[in-house]
């Protein structure tokens, strides 16, 4: 029996503080990115395209329109974004750079709260920044991991270690593998770790200095790398960050290519924000 008040498992519900808190995240960031030159775009809740999007479509809630077309509800916002701008409306702006303040959907009834950010022709430091100029003025403590998925990719391909145990961050097992340099490689924290690359193979070593470049031109205090970080994260193969604090993930992006388009761009998820805080009890 559903009663009349419940909700469904995993959808939101936002009154009072928590509702204060979420408009003032909001309100916050869409300042700060049109002061920063960023157009805002909303796209369609309903989408033809999503399924290019998502290896598993069990993730999208399928529906059907007029003429009994398959459309989705919006579970993610990167690729409507770039194709409509490059393809839609490309020839009546200019613009490389847009923000979005909308929900994603997903199966069977999750909402994921976000502020994005994609920036056609994009730099990775740009979007760092970008992401970590939000997070320090909405006062939301966040330690920032610097990746790059073609580290772990090249480590598969080339030295047999199993995407599996670097998605799980399996040290133990890859540190039994007869590999004489990864010792050194899971032991790379700190920028300053990537100082010393002595004996690592030359194509694994140009990957970490692409880290080391980037840090360089990020302006954060709190940095960590992670050349063994692997999350299948749908577009991205390059360059990427994530920002959390306890375990929390507050904001996740990096460079990518959709339909032959370069671009860098992030997720702020408003729900992790507002729930540090509720902790702190920052509302004003």
């Amino acid at each position: 029996m559903i009663f009349e008040h419940e909700i469904p498992s995993k959808s939101k519900l936002y009154f009072g503080e928590c509702a204060k808190i979420k408009r003032q995240i909001e309100s916050t960031c869409a300042n700060i990115l049109d002061a920063n030159e960023f157009e805002e775009i909303v796209t369609p809740l309903f989408s033809y395209h999503q399924h290019s999007s998502f290896e598993d479509e069990k993730q999208l809630l399928h529906l059907n329109d007029e003429h009994n077309h398959t459309v989705t509800l919006r579970a993610d916002s990167t690729a409507d974004v770039v194709r409509i701008v490059t393809k839609r409306i490309g020839r009546t702006t200019e613009s490389k750079k847009w923000f979005y303040i909308q929900p994603a959907v997903s199966f069977p009834t999750q909402e994921q709260y976000q502020v994005g950010v994609e920036i056609l022709d994009g730099t990775f430091d740009e979007v760092v920044n970008t992401a970590s100029n939000l997070v320090e003025t909405l006062n939301v403590d966040a330690l920032l991991q610097i990746s790059n998925m073609r580290i772990p990719l090249l480590l598969s391909e080339k030295y047999g270690i199993g995407l599996e145990l670097l998605h799980d961050t399996n040290i133990e097992s890859i540190l039994k593998l007869d590999i004489p340099w990864i010792n050194k490689l899971v032991r790379i924290h700190r920028f300053e770790d990537l100082n010393d690359l002595e004996g690592i193979p030359e194509e694994i070593q140009a990957e970490l200095m692409l880290i080391k470049e980037a840090i360089e031109k990020i302006d954060y205090s709190s940095v960590i790398v992670a050349p063994l970080f692997y999350a299948k994260m749908r577009y991205y193969g390059s360059l990427t960050f994530r920002m959390f604090h306890e375990n929390e993930l507050l904001v996740r992006g990096g460079l990518y290519s959709i339909d032959e388009v370069d671009a860098a761009g992030f997720a702020l998820y408003t729900d992790a924000c507002i729930n540090q805080k509720m902790k702190k009890g920052l509302v004003k």
